[in-house]
């Protein structure tokens, strides 16, 4: 089954005509944030019972296109591990995306150990997919051949997996789970409009900045930010201007020149050469400043609960004690049944009836159904 390649509008017709009856279709969408600073949106998969369409959003605007089958919840739109295609979807083309069945969802739902695509494909239907193009830069121009049929190969037989799925949560009297689920999923993703206003702190993310002293987590903070800014001008990953291990050993260093720069193992020589005075610039500032001034590591996430008391800690171990039990008894991930997060959340919120066990976020009808009483009765016994 090959592909139709729509790289611009002169190629949508046949597409356009197709999607204009279409009642369900298979859907999967390729970023470009393994090689670029940006994320966007770089190519849309799409399967019908007829054909499948590998469509370009970066050769022309796809969203007149694809809006209003998208939308309409009448119509199914099969997709695999959802979450972030519907948020390029929302940021980048303004959809949001209704009648959702996510393969991957469900494979949890069924208790399924391996939930990725290319496993499911493989354990249910015996097609072992390719993986030569997993961190292909979709956004470069032309694609090969080879690529777009890589990526066709995404939409190209869900539709027949989520057959199977679907039988088997109908089977185990799931289905409603998942469509829980999937609607939770829809309406949690908005349209993303410029940054943060309380962005993260980007120490956080760098292994092993929490050990650091405190002029050194400043200067690593500065560091970031100056890498940032490169791989923002150069539209490249950030790990591909320089990994963070060579930019903490950098900053440890103390450089006072390129040379210095350049002797850090795994620090780019050219980087140095041709943007590390900005670095060492801003290095100097930070060991300039008094200790007083400077910002240590956060010590609690932005917007975070205080450490829970330990009455709650001790509630929430009893009610993980039953979550457990609950998820072995039906043959599902403790986490599928209920994350630790909202288990804490209940233990904090101490919830009298179903309706404040509801009002939880994450909470779900079939998880009340399945386990909420056994859970309110924990909370009743402790308060």
């Amino acid at each position: 089954m090959s592909h139709v390649h729509v790289a611009s509008e002169r190629d949508a017709d046949a597409l356009r005509h197709e999607l204009a009856s279409v009642r369900r279709l298979a859907l999967d969408c390729e970023a470009a944030g393994f090689h670029r600073y940006s994320d966007r949106l770089c190519l849309v998969q799409l399967t019908t019972a007829r054909h499948t369409y590998v469509i370009d959003p970066i050769g022309f605007d796809p969203t007149d296109l694809l809006r209003e089958p998208l939308e309409r919840s009448d119509v199914e739109i099969v997709m695999h591990g959802a979450d972030f295609d519907l948020r390029l979807l929302s940021r980048d083309l303004g959809i949001e995306l209704r009648g959702l069945f996510d393969t991957q969802i469900a494979a949890q739902l069924l208790g399924e150990q391996a939930i990725g695509l290319q496993a499911l494909l493989e354990s249910r239907l015996g097609v072992k997919l390719s993986k030569k193009y997993q961190r292909a830069d979709w956004a470069e121009r032309p694609l090969t051949d080879a690529m777009l049929e890589y990526a066709a190969d995404d939409t190209r037989y869900l539709m027949s997996l989520a057959d199977i799925v679907a039988k088997d949560l109908d089977q185990m009297n799931r289905a409603s789970w998942a469509a829980e689920e999937c609607r939770a999923l829809e309406s949690t993703v908005g349209v993303v409009e410029g940054e943060p206003a309380d962005p993260e702190d980007p120490v956080l993310r760098v292994k092993g900045a929490r050990k650091l002293p405190t002029r050194d987590v400043a200067a690593l903070r500065a560091a970031l930010e100056w890498r940032d800014e490169i791989a923002r001008s150069w539209d490249r990953a950030t790990f591909r201007v320089v990994a963070d291990g060579p930019l903490i050993e950098a900053v440890s260093a103390r450089p006072r020149s390129a040379g210095d720069l350049s002797a850090v193992k795994g620090f780019p020589s050219r980087l140095a050469k041709e943007e590390g005075s900005k670095l060492i610039s801003r290095l100097q500032a930070i060991a300039d400043t008094p200790e007083s001034e400077l910002e240590p590591y956060p010590r609690k996430p932005r917007g975070g609960h205080s450490r829970p008391t330990p009455e709650v800690e001790e509630l929430a171990d009893r009610l993980k004690g039953v979550r457990n039990r609950r998820a072995s008894e039906l043959g599902l991930p403790r986490g599928t049944l209920l994350a630790n997060a909202v288990v804490l959340e209940i233990a904090r919120t101490a919830p009298a009836n179903r309706d404040q066990l509801l009002a939880v976020d994450g909470m779900r009808a079939w998880r009340a159904d399945v386990i909420g009483e056994e859970l309110l009765q924990v909370v009743r016994q402790a308060s």
